[in-house]
């Protein structure tokens, strides 16, 4: 799916304001002109103090952000335009405390905005599944505490993940958080996340050998020194991972390190399409379904 590139002067231009930002938003719901949802007429006048269309057949009263995540938003859209964009385009994402200084809200709000983002990030990610050779590992992200590290690690959060091969560069990835590393974890993570009959290489830890029921499972012992060498893309992604997360948020809790993975998946397989990642974000939230029960605390 191609979408329109946008740099920081064209997003400027064509979301100045209000009125501007609300038009693009009807667009993206009616591209080919009001639907009522109710009677289906297609005919309707826009009510611009109150952001509802009027259906000309039933008269009734549809909500422009009605049914996408800006639901029942009191912010202005300005600001909800804002937040994707700098959200797409910043190389290490952007907190909530810099939003709350951008856009002129509180911290409070400014966590649920990109918490609702993460959420439609998310769902987007699980549309796709990864084909062909395809690179699995296990990792622990988290807070730190003094003592032993890797698997059995304390105060930390265990995820999987999965990379895909794509001419000698990383591909398509995906990442999520498990309660542990055991059999039952891999086996639902891979259904989730690879199609089946795909060509693996895991190392040999024992929990991974469940793959083997829908997969070319190639396993392999690796000395830690060479262990870059066997998984050399999935490593680099879960390296990244962990620098983005010091990088942007000085390290995050166990509670959401899922929509943290959410988001940088869903920004790291658009890399190729980079200008085009407002757009298609845009989109996707005036297409999502609305988004609730925020998370408060980071």
């Amino acid at each position: 799916m191609q979408a329109e590139t946008a740099s920081f002067w064209e997003w400027q231009q064509h979301f100045s304001g209000e009125q501007h930002c609300l038009q693009a938003l009807i667009k993206l719901r009616w591209p080919d002109g009001f639907v009522c949802g109710r009677c289906g007429h297609r005919k309707g006048w826009l009510l611009q103090t109150r952001h509802v269309y009027e259906c000309a057949g039933c008269h009734h009263h549809t909500s422009v952000t009605a049914g996408t995540v800006f639901h029942n938003t009191k912010l202005p859209l300005a600001k909800w335009f804002w937040c994707i964009y700098w959200m797409s385009t910043d190389k290490g994402s952007i907190s909530a405390l810099r939003l709350t200084k951008l856009v002129g809200v509180s911290w409070i709000t400014a966590h649920r905005m990109l918490w609702k983002l993460r959420v439609a990030m998310g769902d987007q990610n699980r549309l796709y599944r990864l084909e062909g050779t395809v690179e699995l590992d296990d990792a622990f992200v988290g807070g730190k505490r003094p003592g032993k590290r890797g698997r059995g690690a304390g105060g930390k959060t265990a995820i999987l993940a999965a990379c895909g091969h794509n001419d000698g560069r990383p591909g398509v990835v995906a990442m999520k958080v498990v309660g542990r590393v055991d059999q039952d974890s891999v086996k639902a993570f891979a259904e989730e996340a690879i199609a089946p009959g795909q060509t693996l290489h895991t190392d040999a830890f024992a929990a991974l050998r469940v793959l083997a029921e829908g997969h070319h499972h190639v396993a392999k012992v690796t000395p830690p020194e060479l262990v870059d060498e066997w998984l050399p893309w999935v490593h680099v992604v879960i390296s990244n991972f962990k620098s983005y997360v010091l990088g942007t948020y000085h390290g995050i809790s166990g509670r959401y390190v899922q929509e943290y993975l959410d988001e940088y998946c869903y920004r790291l397989n658009r890399r190729f399409w980079e200008n085009q990642i407002p757009n298609r974000l845009l989109k996707l939230c005036a297409m999502h379904q609305p988004v609730f029960l925020q998370p408060v605390g980071c």
